[in-house]
């Protein structure tokens, strides 16, 4: 039976690597969606008000400058990734790519989209040390935490 499988998915090599395993792992009938969560920059950009630092409005755009390229770059990944499994196999109406400006946090937005009646959450697990990791926490591990009723796959 065909399985709805939701990939957390970003510009980083553990997204690829995600990818890579459903690719060699799961049989070409399944549903694939990759989810990519992107900040949403657009009211930032936008924003002039007199309390703005002068530091602020002097960096402002080459901030947003930066944001556009990180939106880019996860368009290139998602257009790769989709590739790698039309390469694999799967056919095209089994892929589907979905991109969500952040509202809640990169974790609860995908735990939101998980909630939607997906079989299964594969996520890259970002390298991050011991010390980072107990003060910040991954998406992985907050995804861990925070989905119910829904599996949760986390590749090396």
């Amino acid at each position: 039976m065909a399985k709805k499988i939701l990939v957390g998915f970003d510009d980083s090599e553990n997204a690829i690597r995600a990818v890579e395993f459903i690719t060699s792992t799961f049989s070409t009938d399944n549903r694939v969606i990759l989810f990519s969560v992107l900040q949403d920059t657009a009211a930032l950009c936008d924003l002039n008000s007199p309390e703005l630092t002068p530091y602020f409005k002097e960096q402002q755009q080459s901030f947003c400058t930066l944001e556009e390229k990180k939106k880019s770059l996860v368009e290139a990944a998602l257009d790769k990734a989709k590739a790698m499994l039309l390469e694999a196999g799967f056919p095209a109406d089994n892929i589907k790519t979905k991109v969500k400006s952040k509202s809640k946090g990169v974790a609860r937005d995908l735990v939101d989209e998980a909630n939607k009646g997906y079989d299964l959450v594969v996520l890259g697990r970002r390298g991050v040390s011991g010390v980072r990791e107990f003060f910040f926490g991954s998406v992985s591990n907050k995804v861990i935490q925070a989905a119910k009723d829904v599996s949760i796959l986390v590749v090396n």
